[in-house]
């Protein structure tokens, strides 16, 4: 039973506490976070600014060091963990932020291979055939050689989702996706990573203010001053 709990709970996080700062400027910023998140769930955080979403995303990541409680991500607990097992923990999960963060000198077909890149045992040849088809996932085969300055901020963050899904990872995790876009460009970019993470039955945790995409989310979970102020599952649309 306890083995069938861990390949369904795929986040699991318990009595969290973190920390910024040291001494008389050290500030604690999550309070007592307890959140069991399972495989294919796709998870909205919402909340005012400053109210913790972005930092638990980011110890979720392994982008920083979880330093109290219990962090557990796909059975590997990152509480107390090394910079190299975060490492490994970060090899295991696709990003998407706000800003695309694509590199300007790269083709967008270049930019999502660079999704596959930390992977070992890909050749080049693969890894440009497994780019080429994702790029054709989210629309934009005909924008493989493009560069960033050439594309919209749509067909951008659509680069960025096809880089965060091309490695098939078992958690994605997207800060504010949409806040850049309009209200079309939002919609289509968060109704496909809904589609590519249901196929490739992936776990989606999504940082947002944006009511509008509330809809895609099995689960609500609203952070309140560094607290879990509530956490809603929502009924399935008929």
């Amino acid at each position: 039973m306890e083995n069938l709990m861990e390949m369904e709970s795929v986040i699991s996080v318990q009595n969290l506490d973190h920390f910024f700062g040291s001494g008389q400027l050290r500030k604690q910023v999550l309070y007592d976070i307890n959140l069991e998140i399972r495989r294919g769930d796709i998870i909205i955080m919402t909340g005012p600014s400053g109210s913790g979403k972005t930092t638990l995303l980011t110890l979720v990541g392994g982008l920083r060091s979880a330093q109290s409680g219990s962090l557990r991500v796909l059975g590997n607990e990152l509480v107390g963990a090394s910079a190299g097992k975060l490492t490994q923990a970060r090899r295991k999960h696709g990003y998407i932020f706000q800003a695309h963060n694509l590199h300007g000198s790269l083709t967008a077909l270049q930019n999502v291979r660079m999704g596959l890149e930390v992977h070992k045992g890909i050749s080049p040849r693969e890894m440009n055939q497994r780019a080429a088809l994702m790029l054709e996932q989210v629309g934009l085969g005909h924008r493989a050689n493009y560069f960033p300055d050439d594309l919209s901020g749509g067909q951008k963050q659509r680069v960025a989702i096809a880089r965060a899904l091309v490695g098939h990872p078992k958690i994605v995790l997207a800060d504010e996706p949409t806040a850049a876009l309009d209200s079309k460009s939002g919609r289509d970019v968060v109704n496909l990573m809904q589609t590519l993470a249901k196929e490739q039955g992936c776990t989606i945790l999504l940082v947002t203010h944006d009511n509008r995409i509330l809809d895609i989310a099995d689960r609500i979970v609203h952070m309140e001053d560094g607290k879990l102020a509530r956490n809603e599952e929502l009924a399935p649309l008929s």
